[in-house]
């Protein structure tokens, strides 16, 4: 069982060294390469605690610079916390929530979007959340679920303050 205080050990200021797959939704692609960069992130409670967000920012491999901004609400009915990404790299556009929770110190959300006109799933997963570098990883299923692709997004947060 999950509480609203799941997110607290991502509070603060965060180094975050990214390593993201270039090819990621090409089921079964070998032909990508690892692009490694890094940011950093702020994140903090809102809403008396039942939720939390995050400002990315840094610099991607080709130079461009890069704003995100990540949006955490716990929905004590239900024990679930949804996650919501926007992004400099589409702007105007907040993509469709994750959701999940945490289960002995690893929190796991998925959730739907298209692309090309199929449904993906991705899986965002928090894991070492108790330790001095947390990590976040991304994966995507194109079955709905059965299998999932490799991690093709790790993201290592090494705090500031």
């Amino acid at each position: 069982m999950g509480t609203q205080h799941d997110f607290d050990f991502l509070f603060g200021a965060w180094h975050v060294r990214h390593r993201r797959w270039t090819e990621p939704l090409a089921p079964g692609s070998t032909t990508g390469t690892w692009a490694e960069f890094d940011t950093e992130a702020v994140a903090g409670p809102i809403l008396d605690g039942l939720g939390n967000a995050d400002d990315t920012s840094g610099t991607l491999p080709d130079g461009s610079r890069f704003s995100g901004h990540s949006l955490r609400l716990y929905d004590p009915s239900r024990d679930v916390w949804r996650i919501w990404w926007a992004s400099t790299s589409q702007p105007g556009r907040l993509d469709p929530p994750v959701e999940g929770t945490f289960t002995d110190g690893v929190g796991t959300f998925v959730g739907p979007f298209e692309h090309e006109g199929r449904t993906i799933l991705a899986r965002f997963r928090w894991l070492d959340t108790d330790s001095p570098r947390p990590r976040w990883e991304q994966d995507f299923s194109f079955d709905e679920g059965p299998t999932w692709e490799p991690v093709n997004w790790v993201m290592t947060h090494t705090r500031i303050r």
